[in-house]
């Protein structure tokens, strides 16, 4: 079984990963693992946090010898700030004065403070936003380093790109260049449109003289997917629908679309669905549009997915909107933590490590195996029997 689940506090001692159904035989290093965790924290708007933590990652299971052994794969990200907050964030007992000093009472508009207290009983909501942060995010792009590492076995590659934030957007590339994908990695938003990306960093630089913050949109795409991977046989075992629930799992996004999305439902249908040709030089079918975003019935179609994902602005602003205290029941403002500005570009890099766990348990699901060689083998002879077809 492919699964992972993670364990941390924002500002806790660390956060845990477990990830179970790697296949023996994958190699893997920090390296590998702490490049993505780089990449997670870079963009234009991130908060002082970044300039705090250094993100490392320490393999402490599943792995001997730079090779994965079959068992569960356990690493661990420790939290630099947790100096700075082990008194307050201590697992035995908070010293009075403090706790009481600290207790956070106003919850923010647009953030799990007050449903979480109000669902686990909670009087201090720190005791919510500490695991609702998106800090938590460091422990699944250390995941998604693996499972990216898994794919790349099979030569499948893992891309994103920003292509809005607030009202700024560009219109994605429909077959876009490795000269463009180098652009989005130098970039500072993920954008490869220089002129949009100016416009979308002084939209930012407004939004902090504000003490606003903004959303965005960002674009992944999966290449060189295998036809079938994911079932139109139960609705659980659909991948878009795998896909679309990964996706919103990430703190702060509200939507998500495939393909041409939302844009299909006013269109008829000869503009939506994709015509299919054969090509006999590559023995395989194609589709010369990729309006369904490569997945169709829930199941891959052999074309590059497209996947989008909407996140709405940070909640925590720096000047904060109206709430009211659960203790004295008055309306007074939002507590304030600090926050970033607009994290767009880094919640690609998650949305990159989010699909690529999905790719490789639908991966893992459908060629199986103990080892990857195994697996291999298995995938092997299915694409032999795909160009037969």
């Amino acid at each position: 079984m492919w699964r992972f689940l993670t364990a941390g506090e924002s500002h806790g001692r660390q956060f845990t990963v477990i990830l179970e159904g790697v296949p023996a035989g994958l190699k893997i290093t920090a390296q590998d693992i702490d490049r993505e965790l780089s990449r997670r924290q870079q963009g234009y708007g991130r908060g002082e946090r970044m300039l705090i933590e250094r993100d490392r990652v320490e393999i402490v299971a599943g792995v001997r010898d730079g090779y994965t052994l079959g068992s569960p794969v356990a690493l661990v990200i420790a939290n630099r700030d947790w100096e700075n907050w082990k008194a307050l964030m201590a697992t035995e007992q908070i010293p009075s004065q403090i706790k009481e000093r600290e207790i956070l009472t106003r919850p923010r508009p647009g953030h799990a403070d007050l449903a979480g207290a109000i669902k686990f009983q909670h009087r201090d909501m720190r005791n919510v936003l500490e695991r609702a942060s998106a800090r938590e995010t460091v422990a699944r792009v250390a995941a998604g380093a693996i499972a990216r590492k898994l794919l790349q076995e099979f030569d499948i590659r893992i891309i994103s790109q920003v292509v809005a934030i607030g009202p700024v957007r560009v219109e994605p590339q429909e077959n876009p260049s490795e000269e463009f994908f180098r652009r989005v990695e130098e970039s500072p938003l993920r954008c490869g449109e220089p002129e949009a990306e100016e416009k979308m960093m002084a939209l930012i630089d407004t939004a902090r003289g504000k003490g606003e913050t903004l959303g965005g949109i960002f674009e992944v795409r999966a290449m060189n997917l295998p036809v079938g991977l994911g079932s139109y046989s139960q609705w659980d075992l659909r991948l878009d629908g795998l896909l679309a629930g990964a996706l919103m799992s990430i703190p702060g996004i509200k939507g998500v679309e495939m393909g041409m999305g939302f844009a299909a439902a006013a269109e008829f249908g000869s503009q939506v669905h994709d015509i299919i040709l054969y090509s006999p030089e590559k023995r395989r079918y194609y589709r010369p549009t990729n309006r369904a975003g490569g997945m169709e019935g829930g199941v891959t179609n052999g074309e590059p997915l497209i996947v989008r994902a909407a996140m709405k602005p940070i909640p925590t602003l720096g000047h904060p909107l109206p709430s009211v205290d659960i203790v004295t029941r008055e309306v007074t403002r939002a507590d304030y933590e600090r926050a970033d500005i607009c994290a767009v570009p880094a919640a690609a890099v998650v949305g990159e490590a989010m699909v690529a766990l999905v790719i490789a348990g639908a991966m893992r699901e459908k060629f199986g195996g103990d080892s990857l060689e195994e697996m291999k083998r298995n995938y092997r002879a299915y694409q032999d029997y795909v160009n037969s077809f």
